[in-house]
């Protein structure tokens, strides 16, 4: 098969981007400061599930949000369905999370991250966060998954140029965390396989 005629990487019932083999990839929290958890026009996708954990760890991250976050979910609960019909997490200021906290350098973090990692809880964050920048699509018969790439993650696609990490062995733990280990393995190999064949 040409390359051209190859436009994704079949691993089991997924079809996933070249991009995730091609491209180079490694979050440049100094420069971007988290951008990318505040632009948009609507909350992070969440499931069914994801919503009712969360409105369970509100209280233990309440102290880390924002006032105006606070007042939202007081309100109107930490999730909405967006004008896709999908369900995704509430907004204040057209584009902080309620979810989003700052640190004292400026940078974005996720509240329920920042929470995971100090311990008080043992939920991480969403996985349409922490798979980031790849986005899933279902379908009927399989999960596509594709790189959303914009002007925010440029420093990350340079940072991870010089250092030498592709945007799959970037994005190694969550995706076994939502594909399992075998099927990552399985993606490994064919992204060497393809990067053998064809390189950058």
């Amino acid at each position: 098969m040409e390359k051209e005629e190859e436009i994704m990487l079949q691993i089991k019932d997924t079809l996933v981007t070249l991009d995730i083999a091609e491209k180079y990839f490694l979050c440049d929290l100094d420069k971007c400061l988290g951008e990318c958890c505040i632009e948009g026009d609507a909350g992070a996708p969440i499931t069914r599930e994801e919503y009712d954990r969360l409105k369970q760890l509100t209280q233990v991250v309440w102290d880390d949000l924002l006032p105006a976050a606070r007042e939202r979910i007081a309100e109107c609960g930490v999730g909405y369905i967006d004008e896709e019909g999908d369900l995704v997490t509430q907004i204040v200021d057209g584009r902080n999370c309620v979810f989003t906290t700052y640190g004292e350098d400026g940078k974005c973090l996720c509240a329920i991250e920042k929470a995971y990692r100090e311990g008080r809880c043992d939920f991480r964050k969403p996985i349409s966060c922490y798979l980031y920048p790849l986005r899933l699509t279902e379908y009927p018969t399989f999960t596509a998954v594709n790189y959303h790439r914009w002007k925010i993650c440029k420093c990350a696609e340079v940072l991870g140029r010089a250092k030498g990490v592709r945007l799959y062995e970037f994005m190694r733990e969550p995706l076994i965390e939502r594909f399992g280990r075998e099927w990552y393995d399985e993606l490994c190999d064919a992204c060497k396989a393809y990067l053998e064949e064809y390189g950058d």
